[in-house]
């Protein structure tokens, strides 16, 4: 008995530590059309039900490029909503062939 509590203890412990090998990436979730760039600078969910490993993604990256924006945004001297809409319009551009980018009026298109 103490044998198979054992293997199930380990096998647990296996699978945590496993996990992060495979967390999803941001080129994934964007080769999967999971996400998209928007035009407000931040990363937006395109899937109607996103799991939560797509949810912490997002909320991962905007909580640093919010934090960049803001120091960029006091280095350059403007407001951080210019920042914002600088960078999300040049984030769109960039976006590769095949990935999704959120239009200012809230649609989302494949590039």
């Amino acid at each position: 008995m103490k044998a198979i509590n054992l293997r199930a203890a380990l096998a647990a412990l296996l699978i945590l530590l496993a996990s992060p090998a495979f967390a999803l990436t941001l080129d994934e979730a964007k080769a999967q059309g999971l996400v998209g760039e928007q035009s407000s600078g931040y990363l937006g969910i395109v899937t109607g039900s996103p799991n939560g490993e797509v949810k912490a993604l997002v909320n991962d990256i905007n909580t640093q490029r919010k934090a960049l924006y803001i120091e960029k945004a006091k280095e350059a001297g403007v407001e951080l909503k210019i920042m914002e809409l600088r960078t999300g319009e040049r984030l769109i551009k960039r976006a590769a062939d095949g990935e999704y980018v959120r239009t200012p009026d809230g649609k989302w298109l494949k590039k």
